[in-house]
């Protein structure tokens, strides 16, 4: 009798597990997709260039000339991670972009920058990389998603002060200027044959979803809340750099 009382107990556990474990299956395969976590890589990025800008801009002297940054079409910044940024010995980094448009500074686009010889190498040092687009040609080179430094869009180490000189000829020499900040020195930097093309994975983390880097880069997607970290100082000093 109470081997076949322990019996049916044992059947009757074996039932309502398998029962449960079928019920729970069922409700993960309908249940909807997540949203993308709001403490992401991407976002990360997005806190730290806008860091980068802030304090590069900040430095009395040091920074991109007011008139450089206020004729820029669109803005990119590499900014040094502890872990997967920018390093001259590796050619390797990961950075975020925005464009102006009718409605302000587009939403973030996420792009890689690797391969080419980078001037000013450090050894293994960190860098952080600023880039500014000049014109409609650079930055229909960067809507394309994919382009070459020195072969697709023409590129010079930009002027580094409070103002231009009047005599510089940065207007006339690149579609794309770039910077490097580097234990403290920031200088304008010269990449030849680096390749910049868009990071689909950081794209996915950040937006929950693929977005084509013109959709971005338009204006024709909304930016989301966690993008304002870059976003609001990137306008904040291309106002200053207006006046």
């Amino acid at each position: 009798m109470m081997r076949n009382f322990l019996v049916l107990s044992l059947l009757f556990c074996f039932l309502t597990s398998t029962i449960s474990a079928a019920q729970d299956t069922k409700t993960d395969a309908s249940a909807p997709a997540s949203a993308p976590a709001p403490n992401t890589k991407a976002s990360g990025r997005i806190e730290a260039a806008g860091t980068v800008l802030d304090e590069i801009q900040g430095a009395p002297d040091k920074g991109i000339p007011q008139e450089v940054l206020g004729s820029a079409e669109c803005v990119a910044v590499v900014p040094s991670l502890l872990n997967g940024g920018f390093v001259f010995g590796g050619r390797y980094g990961r950075g975020v972009a925005s464009c102006r448009t009718e409605k302000g500074w587009s939403a973030p686009a996420f792009f890689t920058i690797g391969g080419g010889s980078f001037g000013l190498q450090i050894g293994g040092q960190a860098t952080d990389l600023v880039m500014l687009i000049m014109n409609k040609g650079g930055m229909d080179h960067l809507l394309s998603s994919q382009f070459k430094l020195g072969a697709d869009a023409s590129a010079a180490a930009g002027p580094v002060g409070r103002h231009a000189a009047a005599d510089t000829d940065w207007k006339m020499r690149a579609q794309v200027l770039t910077y490097s900040r580097s234990r403290g020195l920031f200088a304008g930097l010269e990449l030849s044959g680096a390749v910049i093309k868009q990071d689909k994975d950081s794209t996915r983390d950040f937006y929950g979803r693929m977005v084509p880097f013109k959709t971005a880069l338009k204006g024709e997607i909304e930016a989301p809340q966690s993008a304002y970290p870059f976003l609001n100082t990137l306008a904040k000093w291309a106002q200053l750099a207006a006046k």
